[in-house]
C-alpha cells in the first residue's frame, strides 16, 4: 500500500522566533518513504535537525518575523494490515520489565498515576491480566470520553478528561495510558497521521494521539479514541505524554494562523 501524506502549518510572528518542531516521520519508519518527507519551509530559512532519545526527529529553525509557512508532502510504503491483535499477550510483571521500558509505568505531566491510582483498581482490579486488562482499559475510556475539538486546551491531563469526560484524541490516550501505568503495565504516548483507510471518512483530517503498551516482549497499538485496528498509522513521535511529542515548541510570540494535515491511499501503479 502507498500513502500520501503532508501537512501545511502557518504562523505568524511579530519577530524572529527559534522553533523545535516534530513533524518529520519517526526514524523507525524512514524506510519506508518512497520519497524524502523534507520540511519545506516559507521563506526559507536553514533546518537543523536531530534525533532525540525517544528515536523521534526534531528540527531547529530561527522563524523569521512575518508570515511563516511549514509545509511537507510524500509517500510512505505501508503493510496494508491493520493493527496487531494478541489477545494472548501477557503482561510481565514490573521486576522483569526491560531496563528501558520502565520509564513507562511512571507518572508523568499528563498522565497523573498518583491521583487515577485508586479509580484504576477499583475498575480494572478484577479485569484478567495482560491484552484482556489492556483492551478493558481501552472500552472503558472510549465509552467514558465524549469527543468534541471544542474540549481541547494545552493544560489538560488525564485526571481532567476523567473528571469531565469529554476531549479529544490525546485526552484519549492520557486516560488509558494513565490507567495501564496505575495497573503496572507499560504505555507510552504516540502521535502521527491516521487516514481513513478502510473506514468511513469522519470530518477533518487532523494528526491523531494513540499509545503502545508493553505485552509480552514487544509494544502493542491500542486506540481508546477509536477502539478500532486501523490501517495506515504513520508514526511521527512517541514519548511519556503529549510534552515529548509537541508538534512545535516556539521560544517567543508565535500565532497558529492555518493548520491542515493529509493522509489518503495513493492506487498502486
Amino acid at each position: 500500500m502507498r500513502i500520501q501524506a503532508g501537512f501545511e502549518v502557518i504562523y505568524d510572528c511579530p519577530d524572529p522566533v527559534p522553533m523545535m518542531l516534530m513533524l518529520s516521520v519517526h526514524s523507525s519508519r524512514r524506510d519506508d518513504l518512497e520519497t524524502p518527507d523534507w520540511l519545506r519551509t516559507d521563506p526559507m530559512v536553514d533546518v537543523r535537525q536531530y534525533i532525540d532519545g525517544f528515536g523521534n526527529i526534531c528540527s531547529r529553525v530561527l522563524a523569521p518575523a512575518g508570515r511563516f509557512t511549514l509545509s511537507a508532502d510524500y509517500v510512505i510504503r505501508d503493510t496494508g494490515l491493520v493493527d496487531d491483535h494478541a489477545p494472548d499477550a501477557v503482561q510481565i510483571a514490573a521486576h522483569n520489565l526491560p531496563d528501558d521500558v520502565l520509564m513507562y509505568l511512571l507518572g508523568s505531566r499528563y498522565c497523573e498515576t498518583d491521583r487515577l491510582s485508586d479509580i484504576a483498581w477499583e475498575l480494572f482490579g478484577s479485569t484478567p491480566l495482560g491484552w484482556a486488562r489492556v483492551q478493558a482499559i481501552v472500552d472503558h475510556v472510549h465509552n467514558h470520553i465524549t469527543f468534541g475539538y471544542e474540549h481541547a486546551r494545552v493544560t489538560k491531563g488525564a485526571w481532567d478528561a476523567w473528571e469531565e469526560g469529554r476531549g479529544v484524541c490525546r485526552d484519549y490516550a492520557h486516560l488509558a495510558i494513565a490507567f495501564c501505568r496505575c495497573m503496572n503495565i507499560p504505555a507510552r504516548y504516540c502521535t502521527g497521521y491516521l487516514p481513513d483507510i478502510g473506514v468511513p471518512p469522519v470530518g477533518v483530517m487532523d494528526f491523531a494521539a494513540w499509545m503502545e503498551v508493553w505485552l509480552g516482549d514487544r509494544w502493542y497499538t491500542f486506540d481508546a479514541r477509536n477502539n478500532q485496528p486501523r490501517i495506515g498509522r504513520i508514526l511521527i513521535a512517541r514519548g511519556r505524554d503529549a510534552t515529548d511529542v509537541a508538534i512545535a515548541n516556539t521560544f517567543g510570540q508565535a500565532e497558529l494562523v492555518g493548520f491542515t494535515v493529509k493522509a489518503k491511499e495513493l492506487a498502486e501503479g
